[in-house]
């Protein structure tokens, strides 16, 4: 099923021009003399033209194409940090019901929402720290957050917006205030000097029990017993090799594919048998086979922080997706890329990752992110004159990558955060007033610091702000399906006369300084082509566009699906020379 969105002002003010247009009586003051005149003669022109002649901006005039499938556009939201609905400091998943028509409101008619079709929920289960990473019990939520019936309430929200939620689930470890490790270890304390049997106590065999002290092991107070928590004493380590753990673990993914969920996120997937990677994969095989069987059009990701080759393994799996960790953080491949990097390195990237993936299933969904609550916030990455535009590109950069995209709560406005942990998963920013109903106070041992760039209630209102800037980013992605579903070929820069450069093929670089600065990617999905030209030069730059054709022609104006600026220049195309400023991108299709 398709969704597509129109905004209706907007569809109203083309409908007018193009009457206009036609020589129909103009009852409309808003359109003047001179407008009139510059759309004269343009009754063969469709809307789209003729908004352009206008000065509308021509991805207002396209309607959504939002598909419905595991292709989607992913938020990431820490409850405990996001909105606050019962005054206590703490975000809850009331707060998040209350603000889900700021991720998506779910009506086509309206243009106020991020246009995200999909929630990551960090941990919501009980657990005795904030950030929750340690499960005191698999089937229930944390009070601090609210029920099992807010859940099914969440649940039922977004299914009304179309939001399709996935739900952190640890299994590497547990807390050690989970009822199966307090068991187990009340039960080895009792035992002496006896033999453990399975048979007395279940929940012996779900964590890695020794007599002897190993890496990463902990004596149990009393007995003669370690126990393995390679994170920390506190997050035992569950031992995934028992059948009836495995067995236990199908059914708390079937009690929340019951309650509405619609996929996992699995943390840390390369350690649950450190250092032993066909182990996971063949665990993570058997996850995927039994949760498909319970719901086909579940979703997976899993997250294997390793060196782009190294979790490509994984996709062996069977598992949807891995977060792809190469293009993330201040030394991924995006950050580099903006601060000096050639821009190549993006476009070169991008097309060989679906060899790199694809020989491993081809049936994989890439999962591109910036940052997450593990690494420093975006706005810290980047520092001189073009901080700003830098910020927003790399929002463009990630979610105009293939496959389900994710991003981090608040990178849409360029929130502040590094160091600690808790740095990293600061307020939800609202607003800057200290008396904003549903501000949340943030992990107890936060920093005090100040944010980088505006809160929501001035950037709102800022057609140049952040916030206005990925919107419009989300924007094109769910009117072009190309871009997350679409085969990518990167297209490099010959030499040609000196202040141009013609785009010929995809293979190895030339050395023309174009190449640094300019990335193009074309996307082709079900026959169908789209053209991406990244633009990361601090000058305004000029390429010849002649021997460039999408869907077997060449390239005009009407072409352009969408535009984005970061500073007071335009784009033209002119005579099969496009013209691009600083720091800006074209969608041509």
């Amino acid at each position: 099923m398709c969704k597509y969105k129109w905004n209706i002002i907007t569809y109203v003010m083309i409908c007018m021009l193009f009457t206009v247009s036609c020589g129909k009586t103009n009852t409309y003051n808003s359109v003047n003399t001179a407008d009139t005149e510059s759309i004269e003669n343009s009754v063969q022109q469709n809307p789209e033209d003729i908004a352009k002649q206008a000065g509308i901006d021509i991805t207002d005039t396209i309607p959504l194409n939002i598909i419905d499938d595991n292709y989607r556009t992913y938020y990431e939201v820490f409850v405990y940090s996001f909105y606050d609905s019962d005054g206590d400091g703490i975000g809850d998943i009331q707060g998040l019901i209350s603000k889900l028509d700021y991720i998506n409101d779910g009506n086509d008619e309206t243009d106020t929402d991020l246009g995200c079709n999909g929630i990551w929920l960090m941990p919501v289960n009980p657990s005795p720290t904030y950030h929750k990473y340690d499960v005191a019990d698999y089937y229930d939520i944390d009070s601090t957050y609210g029920t099992l019936e807010d859940f099914k309430e969440l649940m039922e929200e977004c299914d009304k917006r179309g939001i399709k939620v996935i739900m952190d689930l640890v299994l590497n470890h547990s807390s050690s205030q989970n009822p199966w490790f307090k068991e187990a270890c009340d039960y080895l304390r009792q035992l002496g000097d006896g033999e453990p049997s399975v048979e007395d106590c279940p929940y012996f065999e779900y964590y890695n029990f020794s007599r002897e002290m190993g890496s990463g092991c902990y004596l149990i107070e009393g007995t003669g017993w370690y126990y393995e928590a390679q994170f920390w004493s506190e997050m035992p380590d569950l031992n995934l090799s028992s059948e009836a753990l495995k067995n236990e673990i199908e059914e708390i993914a079937k009690f929340w594919l019951d309650m509405g969920v619609g996929g996992f996120r699995l943390d840390a997937v390369k350690e649950y048998y450190s250092g032993n990677t066909q182990a996971n994969i063949d665990f993570l095989n058997r996850f995927d086979e039994v949760v498909k069987l319970y719901k086909e059009d579940a979703y997976i990701v899993g997250e294997a922080w390793l060196d782009i080759n190294e979790y490509a393994k994984y996709y062996e799996s069977g598992i949807d997706s891995l977060f792809d960790f190469a293009f993330a953080d201040k030394d991924g491949i995006i950050a580099k890329v903006l601060n000096g990097a050639s821009a190549s390195k993006y476009g070169v990237t991008i097309e060989s990752l679906q060899n790199t993936f694809g020989q491993y299933n081809e049936d994989y969904i890439d999962a591109p992110f910036y940052t997450n609550h593990d690494m420093g916030r975006s706005a810290g990455y980047y520092s001189g004159e073009n901080s700003e535009n830098k910020t927003k590109l790399a929002g463009a950069m990630n979610l105009f990558m293939g496959g389900s995209a994710f991003l981090y709560y608040g990178e849409e406005l360029g929130m502040k955060g590094s160091g600690k942990d808790e740095n990293k998963r600061a307020p939800m920013y609202w607003s800057k007033s200290d008396d904003y109903t549903g501000m949340c106070e943030g992990p107890a041992d936060m920093d005090d610091f100040e944010m980088k760039f505006d809160s929501l209630e001035e950037q709102e209102n800022d057609p140049a702000s952040i916030y206005n800037f990925y919107k419009k980013v989300i924007k094109i992605r769910n009117q072009n399906p190309e871009i997350a579903r679409g085969k990518a070929q990167y297209l490099k820069i010959a030499e040609n006369d000196g202040f141009s450069g013609n785009i010929i093929s995809s293979g190895i670089l030339s050395d023309n300084a174009l190449n640094d600065t300019f990335c193009i990617i074309k996307k082709t999905y079900e026959g169908a082509e789209i053209l991406i030209i990244f633009h990361l030069g601090e000058s305004t730059e000029e390429l010849d566009l002649s021997s460039v054709t999408i869907n077997g022609s060449g390239i005009l104006q009407d072409n352009i699906r969408g535009e984005l600026l970061t500073g007071d220049d335009t784009i033209s195309i002119t005579d099969d020379i496009l013209s691009m400023p600083p720091y800006s991108v074209i969608v041509l299709k």
